[in-house]
């Protein structure tokens, strides 16, 4: 198995065999077109960088790294977003005609996870492991869905980290992962 340290969780090479499984800030990655369709090379500056670090100067506990977390994808998600013409990604599978804006939860899971193992792998996350993205539904018992996942080190706690469920730039919800599992949905 491949270890979250080194590179991307196992489960999520699945998704295109081209995918860069050791992102860096200077060179990743991320998914769009719905279900990983298209692939978009992207590269940080040095500043973009710095402001992700940025997220993470009160990472004292795996509570508060769970919210500079979901700060930092947002961030994230808004550099990305201009870069590669994604940012105007709506949330759940709302889309333009020509879903040139569109992600599904596949790809907004892929790039949550990629986006972690870089953080993980540039020293900002140390309360937590990147997990194989997790997948709920399979039609007969609930619309298929699936989101990124870390786990606690010091409890062994996994949550979901889900972006799908809200436009381009908001922070994810990080919820428990067997509240995940039994169908959460934020509220309207």
């Amino acid at each position: 198995m491949l270890t979250a340290h080194a590179q991307i969780a196992s489960a999520d090479v699945f998704v295109h065999d081209d995918i860069n499984l050791t992102p860096r800030p200077e060179k990743f990655n991320i998914c769009h077109g719905g279900t990983c369709e298209y692939l978009a090379d992207v590269s940080l500056e040095p500043e973009q960088w710095d402001r992700i670090k940025d997220s993470f100067i009160n990472n004292r506990t795996a509570k508060q790294e769970r919210n500079n977390i979901r700060d930092a994808i947002a961030k994230m998600e808004t550099m990305v977003g201009k870069l590669t013409d994604t940012y105007n990604d709506k949330a759940e599978n709302v889309s333009d005609k020509e879903l040139n804006h569109y992600m599904d939860c596949i790809d907004e899971s892929t790039n949550t996870t990629l986006y972690m193992t870089m953080m993980k792998q540039e020293g900002l996350i140390h309360w937590h492991t990147i997990e194989d993205r997790e997948n709920r539904g399979f039609f007969f018992n609930g619309w298929p869905h699936t989101t990124a996942v870390i786990k606690d080190i010091n409890t062994g706690s996994e949550y979901a980290v889900d972006s799908w469920f809200l436009n381009n730039g908001e922070q994810p919800f990080v919820i428990p992962l067997h509240e995940w599992n039994e169908g959460w949905r934020p509220e309207k």
